[in-house]
């Protein structure tokens, strides 16, 4: 059987075994996804995919002994209860297994925060920091202030009905907040180096984004300004960026149409011409997507 080697948030949940109890739903785009499953009393080893976003695990309910390792390497194991967590930023993939030690069913919440939202809290908190996110790994630990938050989650998807949209943002908001300060591992710089597209290689790809945001997206010429193929540049640069170049080139075209709009009296269409859209409809949709309002509410 082929390994696959990375997938995205909403992904993972088809490569480990378990019933979905609760999901955000539509909320992920606002950089908070949350699902709630039970999982297996008893799973066997398996490889785990590696997600872009740091993957957050919280015990909800029952005990077990879980042990994780890196391909040949040894198991690494750790007795988890009810308001332990994990704390996973792997860029590689790595292996899982477990058994529940308790009568209870072993429940478990998942927690992905979007990476632009993380990026957000650690400049907030830590100015000087530059370059790719990496957090510390944490396996079976405890955090009273991550619990709390964390909970606020599980009865908003459990017994609210409908989940809030803004409420989910604002949780995990604080939650950004708290990784950035108490978690951050600013020891990182040879595991960013190992697995993202080296710093000299994406400033010169930026600079030749930033230089044809009036263009076509050109997923050939980036790659080779990087001097790579596309599909090994594209692997690099989102290890780097957390995005995809397609949409981290999006993020910088309604970065430039926001300023042209607020520091501008340049027409809504003038303003989507010079970031490339050529049709004021596609352009106010896409502004939307990104920003959350249209063009013209953002002017206002």
């Amino acid at each position: 059987m082929q390994i696959v080697e990375r997938t995205s948030a909403t992904g993972l949940e088809s490569h480990i075994r378990g019933q979905r109890l609760a999901a955000s739903e539509d909320v992920f785009s606002n950089d908070v996804l949350v699902q709630i499953f039970t999982r297996e009393r008893i799973e066997q080893s398996f490889v785990v995919p590696a997600v872009a976003e740091p993957l957050i695990v919280w015990v909800l309910c029952g005990s077990a002994t879980i042990e994780e390792r890196e391909p040949g390497k040894e198991w690494l194991a750790s007795e988890v209860t009810k308001g332990d967590f994990f704390l996973t930023t792997s860029a590689v993939p790595y292996e899982m297994r477990w058994h529940v030690n308790s009568a209870e069913p072993f429940v478990v919440m998942h927690i992905y925060l979007g990476l632009p939202l993380l990026e957000r809290a650690i400049q907030e908190t830590h100015k000087e920091v530059t370059g790719a996110i990496c957090l510390r790994e944490i396996s079976g630990g405890r955090d009273e202030a991550l619990s709390v938050l964390f909970e606020q989650f599980r009865v908003e998807l459990t017994t609210q009905g409908e989940s809030s949209p803004l409420l989910m943002q604002g949780i995990a908001q604080c939650i950004a907040v708290h990784l950035a300060r108490r978690y951050l591992d600013t020891q990182a710089d040879n595991i960013v180096q190992r697995n993202a597209l080296p710093a000299f290689k994406l400033k010169r790809v930026l600079n030749a984004m930033e230089r044809s945001l009036s263009e076509a997206f050109c997923l050939g010429d980036l790659a080779d300004e990087a001097g790579m193929s596309e599909y090994h540049f594209s692997r690099l640069f989102k290890r780097a960026t957390g995005l995809s170049p397609s949409r981290y080139f999006i993020r910088l075209r309604m970065t430039k149409a926001r300023q042209l709009l607020i520091e501008t009296d340049m027409s809504i269409i003038d303003a989507g011409l010079e970031v490339g859209y050529s049709s004021a409809s596609h352009f106010s949709q896409a502004f939307k997507r990104e920003v959350g309002v249209l063009p013209s509410h953002y002017r206002k």
